[in-house]
């Protein structure tokens, strides 16, 4: 009875996740980064602190802890700050491989954000690709993380 409650958690964690990627509108890290330079696109690494400090940050993005001590309000209310209030700037969002930023990216949508991109393959790689660090894009330590 476990194993099967276990089988079906598992399906339906799967399956939300999956959801939620298919919702979300997808950048390639190179991509990101050319908009970021451009200064049509502002990035949001959404991973931990710890990952910060273990693989730096992506140049140019913005540091917001997908999971917030006040929970998904207070990561709606500091993604309102950094943008400013502007709910129609376009946002980036950058995890470790885009399972958080799809969520972050749901969160985000659902509190009115208009034009929000998950970066695909994350910092650190996905089944979509080798990531921000393996792809050569710059990155900077964050040991005060």
């Amino acid at each position: 009875m476990l194993l099967k409650r276990f089988l079906l958690a598992a399906f339906v964690l799967l399956t939300v996740t999956a959801c939620a990627h298919d919702d979300a509108a997808m950048l390639s890290p190179p991509e990101a980064y050319a908009r970021v330079q451009a200064g049509t696109l502002t990035l949001i690494d959404v991973r931990h602190a710890d990952e910060w400090r273990e693989t730096g940050v992506a140049r140019g993005a913005l540091r917001i802890d997908m999971t917030n001590t006040q929970g998904e309000a207070g990561f709606v209310r500091q993604a309102m700050t950094q943008m400013s209030g502007d709910r129609n700037a376009p946002i980036g969002l950058l995890g470790r491989s885009s399972n958080r930023a799809a969520n972050a990216s749901k969160v985000l949508r659902e509190a009115g954000f208009t034009r929000v991109f998950v970066i695909q393959e994350g910092m650190l790689g996905s089944s979509g690709g080798p990531g921000w660090i393996a792809r050569g894009l710059p990155v900077d330590p964050c040991p005060a993380c």
